[in-house]
Formats: structure tokens, sequence, C-alpha cells
């Protein structure tokens, strides 16, 4: 099924270093205009972040997906939209400091940038070049174990479609510590506000392990009663009674959060995961 290619292809390949750290890795197709993928995490702490960001197409073709973004191209931006870095094959650019690396894509046409980044919020955007569409995945890595500071509140807005074209959050809780309280939630109607048209009217979530296994789902977040309450607590509460929300407590690992659209709806989502400890 779509479901279970999705959560064995979405999950990030680079092996995670033992942290606290929350690692992104979501696949969507990637469009035009609105309809591209954006990609936007905090930085939390004292100190700045090593980050790696990651932008594949081409090679996703080994997992047996068609339509594949053919030339990602990557650019992350200060949350006031200030560009800070664009990559479009990544041996164009840090070539020396990636090449090697776990972080080194199979294809050259593939981007990465690599950043130092003071703690704030930040965006990644994920296109195609030169207008191109197709499906791709965007990669927020922590290569830094040990500083003082972290990614949390991580998010992607995307065109969710269906079958292999749904929206597919693959995060990392870091390997030796302790189980963590984790929000993920599924945005669509009140993405109006920021004038979108074509929202996603009706989100569903699914949790997944690393092995395929659903932990949870939700369509309408009012209707797990408790996930609800505490969501609300931690000022998580949805703006609009369809949208989607799930609470649980996870232990380290692999995980997939999955975006669709109720009864096969399409339009643009956000998905987002929260590392609340």
């Amino acid at each position: 099924t779509a479901t279970a290619t999705a959560t064995a292809t979405a999950t990030a390949t680079p092996t995670a270093p033992p942290t606290k750290a929350l690692n992104l890795s979501t696949r969507a197709r990637a469009d035009t205009g609105d309809k591209v993928v954006i990609g936007g995490f905090i930085i939390n702490g004292n100190m700045s972040q090593k980050v790696v960001l990651r932008g594949l197409g081409p090679s996703l073709t080994r997992f047996n997906l068609t339509g594949v973004l053919q030339d990602p191209v990557i650019e992350l931006r200060q949350s006031n939209g200030a560009l800070i870095f664009k990559n479009d094959n990544w041996k164009d650019d840090q070539r020396t400091q990636i090449e090697g690396s776990i972080y080194q894509p199979t294809d050259d046409r593939e981007s990465v940038i690599v950043a130092n980044l003071p703690p704030a919020a930040y965006t990644v955007t994920l296109s195609g070049k030169n207008q191109t569409t197709g499906i791709g995945i965007v990669e927020i890595y922590d290569n830094d174990a040990e500083a003082d500071a972290e990614l949390a509140n991580i998010s992607t807005r995307a065109f969710v479609q269906t079958g292999d074209n749904v929206v597919i959050g693959g995060f990392m809780l870091g390997f030796g510590s302790s189980n963590a309280q984790i929000a993920v939630r599924g945005l669509g109607p009140s993405l109006s506000q920021f004038g979108l048209s074509n929202v996603l009217a009706d989100p569903t979530l699914e949790l997944h392990d690393s092995n395929g296994n659903t932990l949870a789902s939700n369509d309408d977040w009012q209707s797990d009663p408790v996930a609800a309450a505490q969501l609300t607590a931690n000022g998580l509460a949805l703006q609009d009674s369809k949208e989607s929300g799930i609470f649980t407590t996870l232990p380290p690992g692999a995980f997939t959060a999955i975006l669709a659209g109720k009864n096969g709806g399409t339009g643009i989502g956000t998905v987002e995961v929260y590392n609340l400890h």
C-alpha cells in the first residue's frame, strides 16, 4: 500500500547522533508557487547549532517511486524571508564539507547546505530547478551532538495528494535519551488565514513506528479528549475542528507521521512535530 511504502522510505537515511536531537525527513510532492515544499524549524538553546539540510529527488527511484523530482533546489531562509543560502547541486558549494560524509547524496543533482545557525526560527524550501515538479525529500539534521542547543518544533507545508503523493514526515528521537512527549499536528483549513487557497479541507494523521506499525491516528483533534486536553495544555490547540492532533510519549527511535486528506481529499497542508520532553 502507499502507507507501507511511505513508512519504509520516509525515515532519514544517515545515522542520527546519540543525542536528544529531533531530525526531520519529509517526503512530499514538490510543485510550484504555493505548492513547493516548505520545512520550518526552530533552534532552541543558548548557542549556535550546526545543521545539515538536504534536498533529494533522483535517488528516490530506488524505492520504486515514479515521478520523482529530477533536480532539487533548496533555499535556507530566516523567519522574515531573507535568504541565507541556496544550493542546487551539492558539489557547487561546500563540497569539501560534504564529500565523504554521511550526508553526501548518491546523485550529483541533489542539494545540501551545511550551516551554523543561532537560536531562531528558519525555513528551508524544496523546489525543482526551472519550475520542474515531482516527489522529493527535504531533510534537516542536527549535526552537533554536544551543543547546548537542539532542533525543535519542526513542520513541513506541502501540497497533499493521494497515494505516493501524501506528505510523510519522518523524525528521529536521539538514542540514549529518555522517553519524550511528542505532539503531532495536521493543519489544513486554518492555513487560509495566510492567503492560501486550495487548502486541505479535512486533514488526517497517522503515526507509525519504524516497522510500519500504526501507533496512533486521528481525524478531528477533539475526537480524542485525552490528547485534546494535552494539546490544549501545551498551547497546541488547533484552530479548526477538522484539523488533526496526536499527543503521545515515545521512546528513542525513528517514526513517521503521514498527513493525508479524508476520503482522498487534496490540498495544501502542514504536518508539525513538537518535542515537548
